[in-house]
């Protein structure tokens, strides 16, 4: 017997990718050897030295991301002021490696000598760069196979350029505004709904 209610359709989640179907297996088997390292290094050296060497990654890893932080936000003050005075902006400068440099810090601050190790490689200027430049190709490979309708189809319509590189800049302007004898906006009509 039926109530008279349509049978929903069946929901089908979609697939994971397979980084993140095995992501929770990944972290697990990370936190286990970061554990046995810590273990390993600590009948090696001793436990005070382990402690002192977290109590070092941890403030430097402040200091880093502090440091990072504030040349994040030189450089993004620099380019409005130059946006304000009518200077485009310019690529690279100070601005390039903040986001490696502060995932690098973080890395320093969580507890474990693998991180710490990962974080300190991170801060190398040729790592940062080769890194950079391998995101960005990754990003960009995205945004060329974005399904229309998607985000990624909506983040590559709003960086179109010109084909020499400069953004066209502009402003849109709706015909379908009421205007008054003047030529300026006239009142709305009344919303009767």
């Amino acid at each position: 017997m039926t109530t008279g209610a349509p049978t929903p359709p069946s929901s089908v989640r979609p697939r994971r990718s397979r980084p993140l179907r095995f992501l929770p297996l990944g972290l697990a088997v990370w936190v286990v050897l970061e554990i046995w390292v810590l273990i390993a290094v600590a009948g090696a050296v001793g436990g005070l030295a382990v402690f002192l060497l977290l109590v070092a990654g941890l403030v430097l890893g402040g200091v880093v991301i502090k440091r990072a932080g504030r040349r994040a936000f030189r450089a993004l003050s620099e380019t409005l002021q130059q946006q304000q005075g009518g200077v485009p902006p310019q690529r690279g400068g100070a601005a390039e490696g903040n986001g490696l440099m502060m995932l690098g810090g973080l890395l320093l601050m969580v507890p474990g000598l693998i991180s710490d190790a990962l974080g300190l490689l991170l801060l190398v200027p040729p790592v940062q760069k080769a890194l950079g430049r391998y995101g960005e190709r990754a990003f960009r490979r995205k945004l060329r196979k974005a399904a229309p309708g998607t985000l990624g189809d909506a983040f590559q319509q709003a960086r179109m350029h010109r084909p020499d590189g400069k953004v066209v800049q502009g402003e849109v302007i709706r015909e379908d505004t009421p205007r008054g004898p003047d030529g300026t906006p006239g009142p709305y009509p009344p919303l009767n709904r």
